[in-house]
């Protein structure tokens, strides 16, 4: 909180009265301006030392409109936008209530008081699914550095037990060069090489736990097998690994109707070319994780049948023919 017995803070707090109580909508006259200084801050001054120090603060690069009225133009976030990144933090099921609730709040708080009331849905946060790790921001912290500094980093790696708790996969802890983190399917997940293995691994960001950053170097990319043939591509890695699952990419064909074109873009994005074979028929090849469009190809298999490689359309319908107890 500012001195507000110095005068010299008075432009400071009439740009936190434009703040929180001013919009396009809601325009303050330089008589309001006085009030609410007097109200929140206990500080009198006349309607000169109000238009100076708008002025002041218009001089300095703060864009007020002092035509009807008084307001702040331009904010660090535009409703619209803070709207955006509230429901993102609400929806990403890697972060803990807790951390979701204190992100929000503060979110929240970029905006003046005439946003909250658009915002009433933050009250159904309980209900949205959520990470039981509260140490998630932590760990991305330490990756953080990690990537940073480029070093090697230790953690547990937690899964379910059927009561419902987190508990270790295994004893050893894992080791591994962390490269990048990424958001896939409301979950974070870091890309990073497994000591003693020259591939790539995924794991969730949120299922990590005891972690701690190595005083050992990360393995260069131009030893991970994944890296090796045209480097390394962000874009092209997630589309890729729809599921964030481990293993080859392989080149699939598959034929859909032109009507699948609304999924195909969501899970592949654009990186996959489009043959008309009739009518309403299209045959679609694309480059995917093998187990991920095994996955991919079963969750769509009323509208996916599959033709290159056999293998995998022999696999998928195994595995249908097993379920359905067909010999």
């Amino acid at each position: 909180m500012y001195a507000t017995g110095n005068k010299k803070m008075l432009n400071m707090l009439i740009l936190d009265i434009l703040k929180d109580y001013s919009d396009e909508n809601h325009r303050l006259t330089q008589q309001e301006i006085i009030q609410l200084l007097d109200k929140i801050y206990g500080m009198t001054c006349d309607r000169r030392s109000v238009k100076a120090n708008i002025e002041s603060l218009k001089e300095l690069g703060y864009d007020i409109a002092t035509n009807r009225g008084c307001y702040l133009m331009e904010r660090d976030f535009e409703d619209a936008e803070l709207r955006l990144l509230i429901d993102s933090v609400l929806c990403s099921r890697g972060l803990s209530k807790n951390q979701a609730k204190r992100l929000i709040e503060k979110l929240v708080k970029f905006g003046n008081r005439y946003f909250q009331p658009k915002v009433k849905h933050i009250a159904k946060l309980s209900e949205m699914r959520h990470s039981d790790n509260t140490r998630v921001m932590q760990n991305i912290d330490m990756l953080n550095d990690a990537i940073e500094h480029e070093t090697k980093v230790q953690f547990t790696y937690n899964r379910y037990n059927t009561s419902f708790r987190l508990v270790p996969k295994r004893k050893k802890p894992y080791i591994v060069s962390p490269y990048q983190m990424v958001v896939c399917n409301g979950w974070y997940y870091l890309i990073c090489n497994t000591e003693n293995h020259d591939n790539i691994s995924h794991y969730r960001i949120d299922k990590m736990a005891a972690m701690q950053i190595l005083d050992k170097p990360i393995k260069a990319k131009r030893e991970i097998a994944d890296f090796a043939i045209g480097g390394y591509n962000l874009p092209k890695h997630m589309a890729e690994h729809i599921y964030m699952f481990g293993g080859d990419s392989i080149e699939v064909k598959f034929l859909t109707e032109k009507s699948m074109m609304d999924q195909l873009v969501d899970w592949f994005g654009k990186a996959f070319s489009v043959k008309s074979v009739g009518p309403d028929e299209i045959l679609v090849t694309v480059k995917c994780n093998e187990n991920a469009i095994r996955y991919w190809a079963l969750q769509y298999v009323e509208y996916v049948d599959i033709v290159e490689p056999v293998w995998l359309k022999t696999d998928i319908e195994n595995i249908l023919k097993k379920k359905l107890g067909i010999p």
